[in-house]
């Protein structure tokens, strides 16, 4: 489609506009999806942004950007609910609230092997033949619940590879956090069943079921006069019975969200409490991007719009949402909320008993969340002006950060992160593989690493730094200046300032040197100055990233290296190994039969491998 370039023809164009529910999207100069909204009736909403008497100051810079609008009809409001999170997800709009979570939620899985084992999982659950308990807000509650799990009901979570090649009980089940099922004998399929059974009523959260059910089985083991498993039940039952004591925060089962919502000094903070059972089952506070001059009314119902349909976090609809802050389109949200979770969802402002107690909690939590990002901004901004102050430049929008990690001069690794004005923009970190050197020359991996990054003739102006920093000294920086002078950019001559950030005496933070492009000499900063703050949380994190990535590939290569030296096994007989066995340790306890039953790998091979592995 071709740019349009000409004013938009509002009046022209909504002559044409049905009335009609739908999506609306509005398209700029280049063709960008810059805002997308819906509509119980198409033509009386997009009258409302061309409307000079009711526009709001977003509205209005919002329209100056229209080249030309285009529009979906659908069945319902419903559909068109559904429709425009689907686009708000898939081309992020400019002028679109955002909410920034894309990280997969966990859930507990239960396996479908003879002795079930308990696990953290991520990812889509469809088509899978495993039980799946959650989605829960985040891995920590997930670990609490499983830590809880093991000294109540021991089912076994450790890895299947472990569980194949036990001949005797491991330490999880001398300390009684396991039932030993991988050792025939100590437990019987029957028994281990029903702990497993425990297992799924708990998480359900049908606690008050298993303590009645374990109450009578330990009845029934005393009156038959089987006392070592009565004791054993009793200690069950008292255990259950303190984790439901810790746990439920009220009386009521109810399965709910409390969302507390607080904005302030252009920062919102979406603080949700997720309850199920009457159980918490944690918290998770968001922090959406906002448009300037968004009016409230629009970021909270645009949040629970992508929290509850956009469908990417394989979340549970609860029966309640709790909030407090009231909204225009509640009867339409809950009409689409019930609609996918095929039953009635009620959303509540104004909540009593408990529930009030809960809202106040979850709001006063969103409070604190809004004060503690004001704080830290507050902090970031003299940083940042500080280090301004100190270059002598007006402003800094982008700075990005080098530094060089190996081992012993193997498995080179470069790290590049990037600031912006409002501190880390970590999805924008990278690192490089770096090859082809004399094993321990930074310089050459300092030079192959910014010919990579920047050898681009057109690198984007947003992308471009205003400042780079090099960890190292005149050395490293004299290496960066010469790339920089080969390199065919369009950049500004003026732009980026290059700086060598040299390690202090002894290694110590707060005596860094700073060597600049301009001159040989270092410049020194005070240690409690912000400008070095600053330098020494971007020079740290470059490093950090270095160092993980650089232990990561050396893990990967130790995993591997041993297998390489084998004749005969290649690269998919020594995937299928570690995949089999869980690790390289756990193959190198293996006996040559186990290794035979491995896809792939002959009786001959099997013990070729063992030989080389136990040498």
């Amino acid at each position: 489609m071709s740019k349009q370039q000409e004013p938009f023809d509002s009046v022209e164009f909504l002559k044409h506009v049905p009335h009609e529910p739908g999506v609306y999207q509005m398209f700029n100069k280049d063709n960008t999806i810059i805002y997308v909204g819906k509509a119980k009736d198409l033509n009386k909403r997009l009258k409302s942004y061309f409307n000079t008497s009711k526009k709001t100051l977003k509205t209005d810079t919002l329209v100056s950007h229209i080249a030309h609008v285009e529009y979906t009809i659908t069945n319902t409001e419903t559909e068109a609910l559904l429709l425009e999170q689907t686009y708000i997800k898939k081309h992020q709009p400019r002028y679109n609230v955002l909410l920034k979570d894309d990280k997969s939620y966990p859930f507990i899985r239960l396996s479908k092997d003879k002795h079930p084992r308990l696990s953290i999982y991520r990812g889509s659950t469809n088509k899978k033949e495993d039980e799946f308990f959650g989605p829960y807000p985040n891995s920590s509650a997930v670990k609490n619940i499983l830590a809880l799990l093991q000294k109540a009901i021991p089912v076994r979570q450790c890895e299947n590879a472990t569980y194949n090649n036990r001949t005797r009980p491991c330490l999880q089940y001398q300390i009684k956090r396991c039932l030993g099922p991988c050792v025939k004998g100590i437990i019987s399929d029957e028994d281990y069943a029903e702990q497993v059974n425990y297992v799924r009523m708990f998480l359900q959260g049908h606690t008050e079921k298993i303590i009645q059910t374990l109450i009578k089985d330990m009845t029934q083991a005393s009156e038959a006069l089987n006392f070592e498993k009565a004791a054993q039940l009793r200690d069950q039952l008292q255990a259950i019975q303190q984790i439901s004591e810790k746990q439920v925060i009220y009386n009521n089962h109810d399965n709910l969200d409390v969302i507390g919502f607080h904005y302030e000094a252009g920062i919102a903070c979406i603080y949700v409490l997720f309850i199920r059972n009457g159980i918490t089952f944690g918290h998770r506070a968001y922090s959406p991007k906002i448009p300037s001059n968004t009016e409230l009314d629009e970021v909270i119902e645009t949040f629970l719009g992508q929290f509850y349909l956009q469908g990417n976090f394989n979340r549970n609809i609860p029966k309640k949402i709790l909030i407090n802050y009231p909204l225009k389109d509640k009867s339409s949200l809950e009409e689409s909320l019930s609609q996918l979770a095929n039953r009635q969802v009620k959303i509540i402002t104004d909540p009593k008993g408990d529930n009030t107690k809960l809202l106040t909690m979850a709001t006063m939590n969103a409070k604190k969340e809004v004060t503690n990002k004001l704080l830290e901004n507050s902090t970031i901004s003299q940083r940042y002006q500080s280090l301004q102050t100190f270059l002598n430049i007006p402003k800094i929008k982008r700075m990005e950060c080098f530094d060089i990690s190996h081992f012993t001069g193997t498995n080179t690794v470069a790290s590049c992160v990037v600031f912006d004005d409002k501190g880390p923009l970590k999805s924008e970190y990278r690192r490089y593989n770096v090859t082809d050197i004399t094993p321990g020359d930074d310089y050459a991996a300092m030079e192959q690493t910014l010919r990579r990054r920047y050898d681009k003739k057109d690198l984007p102006e947003d992308k471009i730094p205003d400042v780079i920093f090099i960890d190292g000294g005149k050395g490293q920086l004299a290496k960066a200046l010469k790339v920089f002078e080969e390199l065919n950019v369009n950049w500004d001559k003026n732009r980026p300032i290059l700086i060598g950030v040299a390690k202090g005496s002894e290694r110590k933070e707060g005596l860094e040197t700073l060597f600049f492009e301009s001159h040989g000499h270092g410049s020194y900063l005070d240690a409690h100055s912000p400008a070095l703050l600053l330098i020494q949380q971007i020079r740290n994190e470059s490093h950090n990233h270095a160092i993980i990535g650089q232990r990561q590939k050396r893990i990967k290569v130790t995993k591997e290296s041993s297998l390489e030296s084998i004749e005969g096994i290649g690269a998919k007989r020594r995937q299928a190994l570690l995949n089999h066995f869980g690790g390289l340790q756990e193959l190198k306890k293996a006996s040559i039969d186990q290794i035979a039953k491995v896809q792939g790998i002959s009786l001959v091979q099997a013990e070729k491998i063992y030989s080389a592995l136990k040498h």
